[in-house]
């Protein structure tokens, strides 16, 4: 009978100690996820939408739109980097300083899906952060805020309220798509 296989358990130290070599390096509960750089199509669709986000997020004083590489570490053993975050302060000058996130958004490609979709949504979730999955191919964006056992899924249109005394932002998803995607 063989030895059973253990997985090692990883810790933000120790993914923060590795030695740069051009790949996206996470842990979350204590899970070494690992990424290449994303494809062209990917940062558009960040850019874009950070740029949707930007003025909303400024105009009220809720936070800041930033985007990855960051490290957020939600516990010793969860060091994740969200494609796009807003936090909950202005002033952030430090990653400790993001924290508690307001928002999470993470753009699904193909060597991504299933730790963006799975297994970073549901920290996200229980660190009661709303996570987006944005589906590039399949033009549709999964929200996920904390408790939800299924995602809102937009396609048209998403609205987002940060606070309730606030009118929403609302988003034309099917012209963010467009314009991510460059279509004519």
């Amino acid at each position: 009978m063989g030895m059973p296989q253990t997985a090692e358990i990883w810790t933000a130290e120790q993914i923060r100690a590795l030695p740069d070599d051009g790949l996206r390096h996470e842990v979350v509960d204590g899970e070494h996820l690992v990424t290449p750089a994303p494809r062209a199509l990917h940062q558009i669709a960040i850019s874009e939408l950070e740029a949707i986000l930007r003025p909303y997020v400024r105009e009220r004083g809720l936070g800041r739109v930033i985007f990855s590489p960051a490290d957020i570490e939600l516990d010793r053993r969860t060091l994740m980097q969200p494609d796009l975050f807003v936090t909950r302060k202005v002033r952030v000058r430090t990653w400790k300083d993001a924290v508690p996130l307001r928002l999470a958004i993470e753009v699904l490609s193909p060597s991504t899906a299933r730790a963006d979709r799975i297994v970073k949504r549901r920290r996200f979730q229980r660190a009661a952060i709303e996570c987006w999955i944005v589906d590039l191919d399949a033009r549709v964006v999964e929200v996920w805020r904390p408790g939800d056992k299924r995602p809102e899924v937009a396609a048209e249109r998403l609205e987002w309220q940060p606070e309730p005394a606030l009118p929403p932002l609302v988003i034309d998803l099917v012209a963010f798509f467009r314009e991510a995607h460059a279509d004519e």
